[in-house]
């Protein structure tokens, strides 16, 4: 998920008969934000990269390959993004990949999930630098692992972007 200076704006709540104002940047320094989770385990890896690309993908799949414990083996649930289905991506004995059909996000849980960090943690907000926003990913990837889970989940455990199971 991208996150940065030309963020999302959401709808807020206001009195009736006030229209709110809210700032949007112009700057395009971004950040994004790679996670896989298991609900089953209630384990997750993350990681906040400054681009979305092969290369990025492939440090993800070794993170979360090197998080597996022995003997067990993860399906990683993802779109069609370029980075995910490249052949170039290495290949790792306790991770599979499980890429969705062609323009069907509403297969994915992950998706209502991203859509529900921008619009309740991360819209509507300005950065000064990519430190800031490199902090406010790091914010709210703890957030919706750590503290979120014990108010209960909201998508039956699914959190960020790929979920693993382990088999």
């Amino acid at each position: 998920m991208r996150i940065g200076q030309r963020g999302t704006q959401t709808r807020i709540w206001a009195r009736k008969g006030i229209r709110p104002r809210v700032v949007r940047q112009q700057q395009s320094e971004s950040a994004y934000i790679f996670g896989a989770v298991s609900a089953q385990r209630d384990d997750a890896v993350g990681l906040v990269l400054p681009h979305a690309d092969t290369q990025a993908m492939a440090h993800h799949l070794e993170t979360v390959s090197q998080a597996i414990p022995a003997g067990r083996h993860a399906v990683l649930v993802l779109d069609r993004a370029g980075w995910h289905t490249t052949s170039k991506l290495p290949r790792f004995p306790n991770v599979s990949l499980l890429p969705l059909p062609a323009g069907s996000p509403e297969l994915n849980p992950a998706e209502q999930v991203w859509q529900q960090l921008r619009d309740r943690s991360l819209a509507n907000r300005c950065y000064d630098s990519y430190e800031d926003i490199v902090d406010a990913c790091c914010e709210v990837w703890c957030y919706s692992l750590f503290v979120r889970p014990q108010l209960g989940h909201p998508v039956t455990g699914f959190w960020i972007f790929m979920i693993w199971d382990w088999y």
